[in-house]
């Protein structure tokens, strides 16, 4: 499976995936999902926004069902999966990793007998990362309800296109029924960070999601000559920017938090003109609401006095903000003691599952070490034997969940 999808929507240069939602490469691993669904006899069905979730019944399943309520039941259903697309030239595992688990695991639990005793779902959330239309977890949170597609058929991406465009969305104002009796989900991903390394652990339990959240700044200036302007007679919201993203990284720092300027839009964008206009996306995470509050409040205050002396000015957008999410106990312990005492970690991304967890689905996570500890990047990583590892857990945690 891995190497069948390895090369779609891989950059030649630099190595690193382009998988945006609705684009070629995104469609076409689509289409592997739903083939390797088929493959498996699994029935596949889409939400009017794009989620997919391959169904396993199994005939245990199937007569439970039938016995309880006349038919196949959703009841106390079971979800694992997690998202095939990727940010712009992002690694080849976030996301990825846990769907292909997902179909690995299933294959170990038929080969080992286990015949499940509920419904068990394999998913593919669509346009997790947030890298085309700005929100991230969005297949996610329209799926649960906590997006309307009222708002988010407006969103549009960097080409101007909206999203309501290119998706459908529910022609009757309802919302989406995929997850209808989903009790518990679990996401296998890869770390994105080194605290797999530094316990010397192939495989680690979730405990909960940081605070996180993303902000525009608007600064605006003067469009002036490059060359004639004095210094001193110059507005440039370019200045604000680079002392706002300073302060940042300052501020995360002595806190031990995170934040990150990492999406930047000049106007006129000319090599010899003063801009006029920069807009800057600021992502800042911290280990609770009321530091993550602090720590943007305090950006924001050093990016207005800036302004004041660069004869700028600054508009701040909260564009998203998520809470904590703490993923259940209950689930997080059985796992650990499943797993042989596995590593329980906090995670600064977030993720579906937490989408799912805030939305009253129990959820859990399991993580795969990343020897390279980097993440987003192309030189995000995973060794086969971890990966095999991972397949291991995965399926152990399904077997107790649903399993005969």
């Amino acid at each position: 499976m891995w190497r069948d999808i390895a090369p779609i929507g891989r950059s030649a240069s630099s190595g690193g995936y382009f998988r945006q939602p609705w684009h070629s490469a995104d469609l076409e691993l689509r289409a592997w999902f739903r083939s390797a669904a088929a493959s498996r006899g699994l029935e596949v069905e889409e939400d009017p926004f794009g989620n997919l979730v391959a169904w396993w019944d199994g005939t245990v399943g199937r007569r439970v069902a039938a016995e309880e309520r006349g038919g196949v039941s959703r009841r106390g259903a079971v979800l694992t999966g997690s998202h095939l697309d990727s940010v712009l030239d992002g690694g080849a595992y976030d996301g990825p990793l846990g769907v292909v688990s997902s179909f690995a695991a299933l294959d170990l639990m038929r080969d080992r007998g286990i015949e499940p005793t509920r419904r068990l779902g394999i998913a593919a959330f669509v346009e997790e990362e947030g890298s085309r239309f700005g929100l991230a977890c969005l297949g996610s949170r329209l799926a649960v309800g906590a997006t309307s597609w009222v708002d988010a058929q407006q969103l549009t991406d960097r080409d101007g296109v909206r999203l309501g465009d290119v998706v459908e969305g529910p022609t009757d104002g309802a919302g989406s029924a995929l997850l209808e009796g989903v009790e518990t989900y679990v996401e296998l991903h890869v770390e994105q960070g080194r605290a797999l390394i530094d316990r010397d652990a192939a495989v680690g339990v979730g405990s909960a999601i940081w605070p996180h959240g993303r902000w525009r700044y608007d600064i605006a200036g003067r469009a002036d000559h490059a060359g004639t302007t004095r210094m001193e007679d110059r507005a440039d919201p370019m200045l604000t920017y680079a002392m706002t993203a300073l302060a940042a990284n300052k501020q995360a720092r002595l806190s031990g938090q995170r934040a990150t300027f990492g999406r930047i839009d000049v106007r006129p964008n000319g090599t010899n003109a003063v801009p006029s206009h920069v807009t800057a996306w600021l992502d800042a995470r911290a280990e609770s609401s009321e530091t993550l509050a602090r720590l943007t409040a305090a950006i924001e205050r050093q990016a207005r006095e800036r302004a004041e002396r660069d004869g700028t000015t600054v508009a701040v957008t909260r564009e998203s903000v998520s809470g904590e999410v703490a993923f259940d106990d209950v689930m997080r312990d059985a796992l650990a003691a499943r797993l042989g005492d596995a590593p329980v970690l906090p995670t600064q991304a977030g993720h579906d599952a937490g989408v799912l967890q805030a939305a009253g689905i129990a959820s859990a996570m399991l993580f795969v070490r990343n020897p390279s500890g980097v993440s987003h990047s192309p030189e995000e990583t995973a060794e086969t034997a971890d990966c095999l590892a991972g397949v291991e857990a995965l399926a152990a945690t399904l077997t107790g969940l649903v399993g005969r």
